[in-house]
């Protein structure tokens, strides 16, 4: 039983008397060839040159004589013989992108499994010809861009492949192919006479399979499988998949020699998998995981790995590390777009893509200057502009932001200038002020000596400065939307690695390092369907019966290389932990991988498996209710208030919840200040309620005649389009929402006027006020201090010699609202807020003229038909003295408690 694959390779080796310092191993990845190099020291007594090393790709490379292509250039090359091709209408680049990689990706597989690119390419132009949607025989000219796509692309391969040729370059399948070709026709150069290993490979693509058994038949090659008999030998488990498939079909294995499988798969070990709900839970999970685990004696942290199935788990993982573990490596990259500086960068484009002769659109700004990276700018620019100017947008209600507003913050302007620069820019514009702002913050981080953001921002450097070099090859940036895709693609692509020591403590990875590697402890995290095996993502354009016709590899393939690490990853481990997340989230896989069910029913695995459910202790305490004593300081603030006045909408605040009167009228705290994009309730309400008041303002006083109204009719949309300019500054009511809203005020107030005609034609109405204040200085008993109660009156008419008092609401109101049948609800039910308002006119009116008798009720646009909504108790519309007196009674009960200090403020919830 050998600790690990590695050494068994090493230990067999010396077995069949080979010097292993005179071979050349062969194996999937550079890292597994770090740890042989350090097995193979661990063996030797004295110092000598290490054998060779290389990984398949680079044993493959000497072959073919080519290099590597990166996959940006290939995606430009490639647009270019698309566009060269013989296309009518082709697609512009940032078109061309989104698909341009998965071609890009079935070229290399084509290649990869070296078949005849003709016959496949053909066949999926015809598959195309017989799938297109349009039955008339005549084909549209959107059916035919769409057919000469496909018509063209063995042409476009052809040529892509040749140009390749020419600059001695290729992806990964391309020179796979010239490789083959090489050792068929004897065209390579043999530098080597040394035995060649292979080591660990499971899923070969054809050219790898035809190199390795070409080696193999030689005589002097020999390969080494990382398998259990356990996978090998059952006909149906994916572990084993390929390499069931190679030990029948290769004339090497049909010819005496066998493939030897380990046996450790059944050794004890311990399997712990566990449910944890939601992914940062399970980092939570590992982390105390973790902690256990650098306790124990018996376990060896530098035989330790963690493993993520989902690699976008790293920095959630990073900060859930307890301290106490000494050594971390990992070897994995973070993708670029996975971090916070990348944001930056994406929303500093959507700003520019957003913006328009009115300006930089306020949505993109907000969301530009909230973000962590502009704010560290803005603090150092003298001036936290950032915070002033998302203040300004929301005071001035801002939609756009132009070069008038940016005046306002002199000391940034040097900031300013790069982030909001004049005119139209260009892509090339666009990066040289991305290498600005990373100037900028490069000064700040220095100063900071932050160095992980200092890593981050040199890797953005470097990715700009790539993106400018690939501008001045290309013509055909001339738009920054075009510079998006890319510039995602690139982030994509690159990521940010960590440096550290592969042979030290302990290890953090992806699954496809852990390659050929083997740990005593292993913790799996995100073993969910649909990331462990990732499931049935289709990036190709070939059809699923079209690759198994021509042996290219399906999403079951791709689901068996990753059963295979899984199993391969346990096979010699002693202790695993599995952990998966029980939510199936939208986005991150579903249900829990059916690794884990293949483990949970295996039954020679029934006593080392454990199986259990994580879930986070919660206790959940009932929120005590707020409450807040009336001291000394508390007393002085209510006694000022009171001198200033209540308000009805104060003291209905206080009927609702008694915590509100004291935040929003006594704090005065309002609720967050928003850029009204669409209208607010209250704004709406505003401008109906000015717009009535100037145009109703010449007849105060005046009995109102028909010619008046009719007259009032006309100046309407002159007084809406004022009012409208006077509270939302920036504006533009001559299209989107805003002119909808326009009209409505328009339609509210012209149906207003003309149920105000109506009215007339059979009775006499006179205007006495309109929007008057109306203050009075009251005494409640057991209060020694003066109280004032105050009110406007939208306005105060006379119906046919009778006093009403009127009060606008554009919102929703009910006749009950405004009906009293039980007095008591008054003062404690916020219902009837709306007849505690009306009561409240009536009472300050009556106390200013001495006269009761008046009707006060409410017009609520929303039902004009309906008239007025008087305040009614029982049948009376009237209020009377008795009326009048009965309120006063329960004002003064409420106005009594607020003031009382020894009752204290107590939190109503609804």
């Amino acid at each position: 039983m050998h600790d690990t694959f590695l050494e068994y390779v090493l230990d067999d080796l010396l077995k069949k008397k080979l010097d292993i310092t005179q071979c050349t191993f062969v194996l999937p990845s550079k890292r597994s060839g770090t740890f042989l190099k350090k097995h193979i020291a661990n063996r030797l007594e004295k110092n000598i040159f290490s054998p060779e090393v290389v990984s398949i790709q680079e044993f493959i490379g000497k072959l073919s004589d080519l290099n590597q292509a990166s996959n940006i250039d290939l995606l430009l090359l490639l647009f270019k013989v698309y566009k060269q091709s013989e296309i009518k209408e082709s697609d512009d680049f940032a078109s061309f992108i989104t698909w341009g990689q998965t071609l890009l990706q079935d070229f290399n597989e084509i290649d990869g499994y070296l078949i005849p690119a003709t016959d496949i390419l053909n066949y999926l132009s015809a598959i195309k010809e017989i799938n297109h949607w349009s039955t008339s025989k005549e084909k549209s000219e959107l059916v035919e861009n769409y057919l000469q796509l496909w018509k063209n692309l063995e042409t476009i391969y052809n040529d892509f492949y040749n140009a390749l040729l020419e600059q001695k370059r290729g992806y990964q399948g391309l020179i796979q192919r010239e490789a083959v070709k090489a050792i068929q026709s004897g065209n390579y150069k043999e530098t080597n006479v040394n035995p060649i290993v292979f080591v660990g490979f499971n899923a070969l693509n054809a050219a790898e399979s035809t190199i390795i058994q070409y080696y193999l038949e030689q005589g002097n090659s020999h390969i080494y499988w990382d398998i259990d008999s356990y996978f090998l030998n059952d006909p149906l488990h994916d572990a084993g998949l390929f390499i069931r498939d190679y030990q029948y079909n290769w004339p090497y294995y049909k010819h005496g020699h066998n493939i030897e499988p380990q046996d450790n798969f059944l050794q004890n070990k311990n399997i712990t998998i566990t449910g944890v709900p939601k992914s940062i839970s399970q980092t939570k999970y590992v982390g105390q995981l973790l902690q256990e685990i650098g306790e124990k004696e018996e376990i060896d942290l530098s035989k330790t790995a963690l493993v993520l199935a989902d690699e976008t788990f790293l920095n959630p993982m990073l900060n859930g590390i307890p301290s106490s573990i000494p050594e971390v490596n990992i070897t994995m990259g973070m993708p670029l777009n996975k971090t916070v500086l990348y944001s930056f960068f994406m929303n500093f484009l959507e700003l520019h893509l957003n913006v328009s002769e009115r300006g930089w659109f306020f949505k993109r700004v907000l969301e530009f200057i909230s973000n962590p990276y502009t704010l560290t700018l803005s603090n150092e620019a003298q001036e936290s502009f950032a915070q002033r100017m998302s203040k300004d947008i929301k005071e001035a209600n801002l939609l756009y932001i132009n070069s008038e507003t940016l005046e306002k913050y002199p000391k940034a302007q040097a900031l300013l200038s790069i982030i909001f620069p004049e005119g139209t820019i260009s892509p090339m514009d666009w990066i040289n002020n991305c290498l600005l702002l990373i100037e900028r913050l490069k000064t700040i981080y220095q100063e900071e000596k932050n160095t992980l953001e200092l890593e981050y921002l040199y890797r953005f450097y470097a990715l700009f400065n790539q993106l400018g070099q690939y501008l001045d090859k290309v013509d055909f940036m001339g738009e920054l939307k075009s510079i998006k895709n890319l510039f995602k693609q690139l982030a994509h692509m690159e990521t940010l690695d960590f440096i550290g020591q592969p042979l030290t403590g302990f290890q953090i990875m992806g699954m496809l390092e852990s390659r050929n590697l083997d740990f005593e402890t292993v913790i799996i995290t995100s073993v969910n369907e649909g990331i462990l095996p990732s499931g049935k993502s289709n990036n190709s354009f070939i059809p699923f019966d079209v690759k198994r016709d021509y042996g290219l590899p399906t999403y079951k393939e791709k689901d068996a290389i990753y059963v295979y690490h899984f199993y391969r990853l346990i096979q010699r481990s002693k202790n695993i932990y599995i952990t998966y997340n029980t939510e199936p989230d939208v986005l991150e896989g579903g249900e829990k991988s059916r690794l884990i069910t293949q483990l949970l029913t295996d039954k020679n695995l029934k006593n080392n498996i454990t199986h259990t459910i994580a879930t986070p202790k919660i206790s959940i305490d009932p929120k005590p209710l707020i409450q807040i004593e009336k001291d000394g300081q508390f007393m002085e603030d209510l006694k000022a208030f009171a001198q200033k006045g209540f308000s009805p909408t104060s003291l209905t605040n206080y009927i609702k919840n008694p915590i509100d009167f004291y935040t929003r009228n006594m704090l005065k705290i309002n609720d967050l200040e928003e850029v009204e994009e669409n209208i607010a309730a209250n704004t709406f309400g505003t401008i109906i309620h000015d717009s009535l008041e100037q145009l109703y303002s010449p007849f105060i006083d005046h009995v109102l005649t028909e010619e008046n109204i009719k007259s009032l009719k006309k100046q309407v949309p002159e007084v809406v389009q004022h009012h409208f300019t006077e509270k939302l500054s920036g504006v533009d009511v001559s299209k989107g929402k805003f002119l909808l809203v326009y009209n409505v005020i328009l339609k509210y107030l012209t149906n207003f006027l003309d149920d105000e005609l109506q009215q007339l034609k059979h009775h006499e109405i006179k205007i006495l006020a309109l929007e008057e204040r109306y203050e009075e200085f009251i005494t409640v008993p057991g209060i020694d201090f003066p109280i004032k109660l105050k009110g406007t009156l939208d306005r105060v008419d006379e119906f046919d010699g009778t006093v009403r008092i009127i009060d606008y609401k554009t919102g929703k109101v009910e006749a009950k609202n405004v009906k009293i049948t039980d007095w008591e609800a008054l003062i404690t039910e916020y219902d009837k807020s709306k007849a505690f308002q009306l009561l409240c006119y009536a009472y300050l009116y009556s106390k200013k003229y001495g006269t009761s008798d008046v009707q006060a009720g409410i017009i609520s646009f929303k039902h004009l038909g309906k008239g007025l909504f008087p305040f009614s108790e029982d049948k009376d519309t009237r209020i009377h003295t008795d009326t009048l007196a009965t309120f006063e009674n329960y004002l003064f009960q409420l106005i009594g408690e607020i003031c009382n200090a020894s009752v204290p403020l107590t939190e109503k919830i609804d």
